[in-house]
């Protein structure tokens, strides 16, 4: 690797060390003191920021101030505010409360959010001016970034500080502001990116709101209407999924297993798994198109939850939480990867980043944050966190939950199977939605349509 793909290597890996030191094991903490009925809400408000945020700082980033310079202030602000709400939870001890914590957790996540997309603005812009091809040379490098997330997550399973796992404590919101501003001065390290004042988009080009004029096609409508019904499901596990299993310590006959008190450790499986499903993406989307990938996606998701429903800590159990994060990889890539190069391929050259982003808006935003906040609102506060259950009727209802998760996920693939069929290559319609013919000559034959 050139110089330049190190340096990009480190960019990524501690952006998503970043993200993987909170995100998964938040739910303990929360837990620990008192708020896990306000979990979701932790999450949900991830996926709303994400509505705007990334817009509103990528139209500073294009017009005004370089994206590396940009990704810089973001991360000193997402860190100092993280750092605050851990210092804030430090000094409150067992007397935490949820408005403060909360509001300082969400300036910092709604500064957090858009600093993914600047470090993929700075990553290209960086191999462009080595004359380097970005298809080919920047996925190596953003593989790294799924290694920082799963370093951070083995760091805080692993590390203790007066015998208690940092995943357990505020010690976490710490790691996760300190390692943001690191990141913040390495930013400023990164290649010149260029900005325009001259810039002419309107307000709703700048915000991607032009792309909702892909809903004229039937196809995509419907498409884009699933993504956000599967989007429901992105943050769930995410949310719980360190909990559930942590809970089983709980209940006397799984109180000594080790995963019960290494649930991040065993979570991490799931990011090994989506580093290594990207490369299956390619091959099965030429076999099986756009729907047949999808439809692996969604039945991938129903055995998620599935499998944490049928699981257990023990070594009779534990391989069916393993296969839940193993399968992990296959829902998340095959669902993320292969709708972006999907409506990266239907949509002309002119809407392609609006309709990414549109992409985005209904999965990550919309979807994600009426799925995490359905399913604990709904399903997990009224199993799991009902007043008067004791542990084991509480690991029951942790069971009944993700059965619950599970025929959603099928029913939605039962949806699209019946809904959704595999377009034609090229855009169909009004002229300014055609595709431009270089991006169909481009891609190989059957490569969407199978």
């Amino acid at each position: 690797m050139k110089s330049i793909q190190v340096r990009l290597a480190a960019l990524g890996f501690l952006e998503f060390a970043v993200w993987g030191s909170y995100l998964v094991s938040l739910g303990l903490f929360l837990g620990s003191v008192g708020l896990g009925d306000y979990v979701f809400w932790f999450y949900t408000v991830q996926g709303i920021v994400s509505l705007f945020m990334p817009a509103l700082v990528g139209i500073i980033a294009d017009r005004y101030v370089p994206a590396q310079k940009m990704m810089s202030l973001c991360h000193i602000l997402a860190g100092g505010f993280m750092f605050a709400a851990g210092w804030y939870a430090m000094r409150a001890g067992s007397e935490i409360e949820f408005g403060p914590l909360f509001t300082l957790y969400t300036v910092s996540v709604a500064f957090f959010m858009p600093t993914i997309g600047l470090n993929n603005s700075v990553a290209f812009n960086a191999l462009s001016q080595a004359n380097l091809d970005t298809v080919k040379a920047f996925p190596p490098i953003r593989v790294f970034g799924t290694v920082g997330f799963i370093v951070a997550e083995l760091f805080v399973n692993f590390v203790k500080i007066d015998g208690v796992a940092i995943q357990n404590t505020y010690c976490q919101l710490f790691t996760c502001g300190i390692v943001s501003v690191v990141l913040a001065f390495y930013s400023l390290t990164m290649p010149q990116c260029p900005i325009n004042r001259q810039a002419s988009k309107s307000l709703a080009e700048s915000l991607g709101l032009n792309a909702f004029k892909l809903f004229k096609r039937k196809e995509m409508a419907i498409f884009f209407i699933f993504s956000m019904l599967l989007g429901v499901s992105l943050q769930i596990t995410n949310s719980y999924g360190t909990m559930f299993i942590e809970h089983f310590k709980f209940v006397e006959q799984y109180a000594n297993d080790y995963f019960a008190s290494n649930p991040t450790f065993l979570i991490s499986l799931s990011q090994c798994s989506e580093a290594l499903c990207i490369l299956l993406i390619p091959v099965c989307l030429r076999k099986f198109g756009i729907k047949g990938v999808m439809l692996i996606a969604m039945f991938a998701w129903v055995l998620r939850f599935g499998f944490f429903g049928l699981g257990n800590t023990s070594t009779s159990g534990v391989w069916l939480l393993m296969m839940s994060c193993i399968v992990y990889g296959v829902a998340f890539d095959f669902f993320n990867v292969s709708g972006g190069l999907f409506v990266d391929q239907q949509t002309p050259a002119s809407l392609r980043s609006s309709a990414q982003g549109l992409f985005m808006i209904m999965t990550n935003g919309i979807g994600a944050s009426l799925g995490t906040w359905i399913a604990g609102t709904f399903v997990i506060n009224k199993n799991v966190f009902a007043t008067g259950l004791d542990a084991v009727q509480q690991l029951e209802g942790w069971r009944v939950s993700w059965f619950t998760f599970s025929a959603y996920a099928l029913v939605v693939a039962v949806l699209f199977m019946i809904c959704f069929r595999n377009p034609k290559n090229g855009i169909e319609g009004n002229d300014d939605m055609k595709k431009v013919e270089e991006d169909t000559e481009s891609a190989p034959e059957g490569f969407i349509n199978g």
